[in-house]
């Protein structure tokens, strides 16, 4: 990817996390990125592809940084309590449009939907080195990833925000504090 396109790449996924994508044409994007649709193409040979494309590295380069932040810590319960909130901050800069076109999206949910999930993976690892060190109670971590797991997906899926009123980022902050209090010695 050249610098060019990597520059056009972040401004997409900036330009669709504070206003959405359901309402851009690819000639919309053009106008707003000043550039040519011929461009953008580069990113997928239609809007439907452009959109996946930056959604998929929206959540690419998402978990990536998390897993940077976890990494930073060697205790379990940091290394817990650091990824909910690294997922947290990653989801912060999206707006509520750009949740709501995830979710009603039938091919960004699904990508929404497999970083949820793996997400919930990574918890229930996270919570079996904690008891695995002791630094955790003997929790049955499948089960406590899969009620993550079910939170995650009420989250994504807007249930949470209809709910609560906490937004996704604001939902993870409390997930982390709930969690870590309940596999806590």
């Amino acid at each position: 990817m050249s610098t060019r396109q990597s520059e056009l790449l972040s401004r997409l996924i900036s330009l669709f996390l504070e206003e959405g994508f359901r309402q851009f044409t690819l000639a919309d994007l053009a106008e707003r990125l000043s550039c040519s649709k011929s461009t953008l193409y580069a990113f997928g040979h239609s809007k439907e592809q452009v959109t996946v494309n930056v959604v998929v590295e929206f959540f690419r380069s998402a978990a990536e940084s998390v897993e940077a932040a976890t990494a930073e810590h060697s205790e379990p319960a940091e290394r817990l309590v650091t990824y909910l909130r690294a997922v947290a901050a990653a989801l912060r800069p999206a707006s509520a449009d750009f949740i709501r076109d995830l979710a009603d999206h039938p091919a960004t949910a699904a990508v929404y939907q497999r970083n949820t999930d793996a997400a919930a993976v990574r918890v229930g690892q996270l919570i079996e080195e904690g008891i695995v060190a002791g630094a955790f109670r003997p929790v049955h971590g499948a089960f406590v990833a899969d009620t993550v797991a079910a939170t995650m997906r009420r989250i994504q899926t807007g249930q949470v925000i209809a709910e609560t009123r906490l937004n996704d980022a604001q939902a993870y902050d409390e997930l982390a504090s709930l969690v870590l209090s309940g596999v806590r010695s």
